[in-house]
C-alpha cells in the first residue's frame, strides 16, 4: 500500500489522515470533520486496504461498504480504490443506478471485498435477494450531512440493522450541524471526533468575492458573461446553478455566445453524465454548468475558478460549491452572483463561515440602473407580438371592421360619437337576443314524433293532479273479494 501511495505522488500526509488513520486502524469509530478537498477520501480508503489485507469475501457478502450520496462521488471513491490498492487483490464492486443489474450481480457472485453504493440501488439488490449484509465489518457514510439531510435517514436507518452491531462506523464530512450530528450519534459507539477545521469553514487559498446583479435573469446571463471574460487566469470553471432547468437555460445561453461548455445535472442519464464530466477532467470543456450534483466531494484537481449563477439556499452547500476549486493546497477562485432576493442567503453564508466576503466592484447599493436596451430574447419576442397585435388592430377590430384607433384626423369626431355608438351597440345586442321564457309551465306539450322535446317535458304536466289511478283503474282491482274466478 506504501508503494502505491509512493506511485501515486504523496509523500506526507494531509491533517485529516494524519488524526483519522491511527483510529481506524484501531477499529474505532470516527467523526472526521475537514474542509472539502483535504483527502478524507484517502482517510479511509487507506486503513481499510489494510485491514483487509487478510481474509477473502465470499460470494454476495461483501466485507466493507461504502455509502456515498451521488453516483458521481461512488465512481470516484472506486478510483481512488484502483489507485491505492493497485497492489492488492482486493475486489471493489459499485452499485450505481443507471447500471444493468446483471453487470453488478456478477460482481456480487464472485465476492466484494469493498462494496461501494448509493443507497438505492444497494436496497434494490439487498430486496432481488442478490446480497447478504451480515459479513460486513465496516461502514463508512462519506459525505455525512448530506446523507442523513437529504432524505436518505430512513434508508441509512435500514441499511444500519442489517449490517452486524459490532461494525465500525466511519463518518466524514465537511459541516456537521448540531441537528445532523444528533442523528449520526445514532450509528456511532463511542466516536474519536476529528476536527483538522471548523465545521463549515472554506479553505484560506480560496479567493471569495460576491458580485452584485440585476434580478432578471438575462441580467445576471450578463454579468455572468462579462465576469468569465474579465478572469484572465481562467483554466476552467464550474457554474453552479440551484435548479436543473436553470442549468439547462444557462447552458444553451453560453453555448449560443460562443463558450465552450458543458452541462450536468440529475435528469441526465449515467451514460452521459460520466461523459460529460471526463470531458470537463480532460480538458475538452472550458466551462461546465450545472446542479448541486457536482458539489459533493468530487475530485477535479485542477479546476481555477467556480462561479455560482445562483446563491445556494442551504448555506452548506455553499461551502463545498467553492470547494471545487483550491484543491490539494492550490489557490482558486470563487464569484458568487447576488441580486436583491438573494441576500438573506448571502448573510447566512457569511454566518455559516464565520467572515465577511467581499464584494467585486461594490455592494447591491453600488449597481447603475439597467440599462434599457438590454432586453431578454424571451421579453423581445413578446414585445414583437404586441406591436404586430396593435398595427393589426389599426386595420381591423376583431370583428372585422375598421377601426378608428389611431386616426388623427376624426379623433375628435370619434370622441363626440363615442356615447351613440355606445347605444346602438347597446340596442344591437338587445334585438339579437333571443326572447327569454319566463312562463315555463303555460308552454303546450310537445308533439309526440319530437323526441327530445318530450324528453325535456317529461316532468311537465298541464291537467290537475290525479288521485291513486285516476279513472284508468286496472281491471282485477274491480273484481269483488269473494268473487270465484
Amino acid at each position: 500500500m506504501l508503494s502505491a501511495v509512493t506511485d501515486a505522488g504523496y509523500t506526507t500526509p494531509t491533517p485529516i489522515q494524519a488524526g483519522a488513520i491511527p483510529f481506524a486502524l484501531q477499529r474505532r469509530d470516527i467523526c472526521g470533520i475537514a474542509q472539502t478537498g483535504t483527502g478524507k477520501t484517502a482517510s479511509f480508503v487507506l486503513p481499510m486496504l489494510s485491514l483487509l489485507e487478510k481474509g477473502r469475501a465470499r460470494a454476495r457478502m461483501p466485507r466493507t461498504l461504502i455509502l456515498e450520496p451521488t453516483r458521481e462521488l461512488a465512481a470516484q471513491v472506486a478510483e481512488n480504490f484502483e489507485k491505492y490498492g493497485k497492489n492488492h487483490r482486493l475486489n471493489v464492486a459499485l452499485l450505481i443506478g443507471g447500471v444493468s443489474f446483471e453487470d453488478q450481480d456478477r460482481k456480487l457472485e464472485r465476492g466484494a471485498d469493498v462494496l461501494i453504493c448509493t443507497p438505492g440501488r444497494l436496497l434494490d439488490h439487498f430486496e432481488r435477494g442478490k446480497l447478504l449484509m451480515s459479513g460486513v465489518e465496516i461502514l463508512v457514510i462519506d459525505e455525512a450531512d448530506r446523507m442523513l439531510d437529504m432524505g436518505f435517514i430512513p434508508d441509512i436507518e435500514r441499511i444500519a440493522k442489517l449490517i452486524p452491531f459490532t461494525r465500525q462506523t466511519l463518518f466524514f464530512s465537511a459541516t456537521m450541524p448540531p441537528e445532523i450530528q444528533k442523528l449520526a450519534d445514532r450509528f456511532l459507539q463511542n466516536p474519536e471526533r476529528i476536527e483538522v477545521a471548523k465545521p463549515a469553514s472554506a479553505a484560506k487559498n480560496i479567493t471569495q468575492r460576491f458580485v452584485a446583479a440585476h434580478g432578471k435573469d438575462y441580467e445576471k446571463r450578463a454579468a455572468l458573461r462579462d465576469l468569465i471574460r474579465a478572469q484572465e487566469e481562467l483554466k476552467n470553471a464550474i457554474i453552479f446553478c440551484n435548479r436543473k432547468k436553470d442549468v439547462a437555460d444557462l447552458f444553451r445561453s453560453l453555448e449560443r455566445h460562443g463558450f465552450s461548455v458543458g452541462a450536468l445535472h440529475g435528469d441526465m442519464d449515467q451514460r452521459s453524465r460520466t461523459t460529460m464530466l471526463q470531458n470537463f477532467r480532460d480538458g475538452q470543456l472550458q466551462l461546465l454548468v450545472a446542479s448541486d450534483v457536482a458539489a459533493r466531494g468530487l475530485d477535479i484537481p485542477d479546476v481555477s475558478h467556480v462561479f455560482n449563477f445562483d446563491v445556494p439556499i442551504h448555506s452548506e452547500d455553499y461551502v463545498h460549491r467553492i470547494g471545487r476549486t483550491g484543491r490539494a493546497g492550490r489557490s482558486g477562485a470563487a464569484f458568487t452572483i447576488v441580486t436583491g432576493r438573494d441576500q438573506k442567503h448571502a448573510d447566512a453564508i457569511e454566518k455559516l463561515i464565520g467572515e465577511k466576503v467581499e464584494w467585486l466592484n461594490g455592494d447591491l447599493t453600488a449597481l447603475p440602473p439597467p440599462e434599457p436596451g438590454r432586453e431578454d430574447d424571451r421579453a423581445r419576442r413578446k414585445g414583437s407580438r404586441d406591436r404586430s397585435d396593435r398595427d393589426r388592430g389599426r386595420g381591423k377590430d376583431r370583428r372585422g371592421h375598421k377601426s378608428d384607433i389611431g386616426a388623427e384626423d376624426n379623433a375628435a369626431e370619434t370622441i363626440e360619437a363615442a356615447p351613440a355608438r355606445a347605444e346602438s351597440v347597446k340596442q344591437e345586442r338587445k334585438a339579437d337576443q333571443k326572447p327569454q321564457n319566463t312562463a315555463r309551465n303555460t308552454r303546450p306539450y310537445p308533439a309526440n314524433d319530437d323526441v327530445r322535446e318530450r324528453r325535456r317535458y317529461r316532468d311537465h304536466d298541464d291537467g290537475p293532479t290525479p288521485v291513486g289511478f285516476g279513472d284508468d283503474i286496472p281491471a282485477f282491482m274491480l273484481i269483488a273479494a269473494n268473487a270465484k274466478i
